[in-house]
């Protein structure tokens, strides 16, 4: 029911900077809802990067992300964005954003996997 769309990708040089945003749009609950931030890679799983809880705005970030990338959000338009900076190679990849629901008994740690919705993709590439 919940729809994610991400926009944003293309071609940076590196130690350039990208933002990507995701447009979220169907959701109709009142619970907690993270947004999150994955990078696939071709022949790897897709890795977590970041994410945000929508309704306080607290994020966490994957270590390789931590003091380059930013995730921040705007309530009036219902969209999430990725600040990319001081991009790397091992940045390049296919940038997700996903969302699910989370509840008062998880973990923090709950926060870095089990996404249910999830957008189309939006290509990075990072030269050099």
């Amino acid at each position: 029911q919940v729809q994610l769309r991400e926009s944003g990708g293309g071609l940076v040089q590196a130690g350039g900077s990208l933002r990507l945003s995701c447009v979220a749009s169907g959701r109709t609950s009142s619970n907690k809802y993270a947004m999150g931030w994955f990078r696939q890679t071709p022949g790897q799983d897709r890795a977590f990067v970041g994410t945000i809880v929508w309704n306080d705005g607290s994020t966490y970030y994957h270590d390789s992300a931590k003091g380059r990338f930013t995730i921040s959000k705007d309530n009036s338009k219902n969209t999430v964005y990725l600040q990319m900076n001081s991009l790397r190679s091992e940045d390049t990849g296919v940038y997700y954003c996903a969302t699910k629901e989370i509840w008062d008994y998880m973990s923090d740690y709950d926060l870095f996997t089990h996404y249910d919705y999830w957008g189309q993709g939006t290509q990075v590439t990072v030269s050099s």
